[in-house]
């Protein structure tokens, strides 16, 4: 008999504030220090987890007093970033300009993602923006 077991799964709520992103961060290595190759997701992890959590604070049109949900969970090796917000708004990417001071973020994450996308929350209130990222390769020492 063949018994699935779901990922272990972390999950916090942090104020819709720029001032949040560092704990964010610390909860995410934190997350990842307690998994066997956690180091191997850390530097993607983290940069694309500020990238979707300033999104969320910067863009959402839900009131201020909404929180943001971040889930991490690692799925088949993959480690799955998840970002929720009560805002109706999705993202997308854009060209910026060179003189603009925002609007790479995305970019960024297209990139560096296996791959990514946004979802409607459970319930029908807001959203949420998911990334998948593989572990970096070890280099080979000689």
């Amino acid at each position: 008999m063949f018994i699935a077991r779901r990922p272990r799964m972390f999950v916090a709520r942090l104020d819709s504030r720029p001032e949040s992103a560092p704990l964010a961060r610390y909860l995410l290595r934190a997350y990842l220090s307690g998994l066997p190759s956690g180091e191997r997701y850390c530097d993607t992890a983290e940069l694309l987890l500020c990238e979707l959590f300033a999104n969320a604070v910067r863009h959402s049109d839900a009131p201020s007093d909404r929180y943001i949900e971040i889930r991490f969970a690692l799925v088949d090796s993959r480690l799955r970033l998840e970002v929720h917000d009560a805002g109706s708004g999705r993202p997308s990417l854009r060209a910026a300009a060179p003189d603009d001071e925002h609007g790479r973020g995305l970019l960024l994450v297209n990139e560096l993602a296996e791959r990514w996308g946004c979802s409607p929350r459970p319930g029908g209130i807001g959203k949420y923006v998911w990334t998948f990222i593989a572990p970096a390769s070890v280099p080979v020492t000689a």
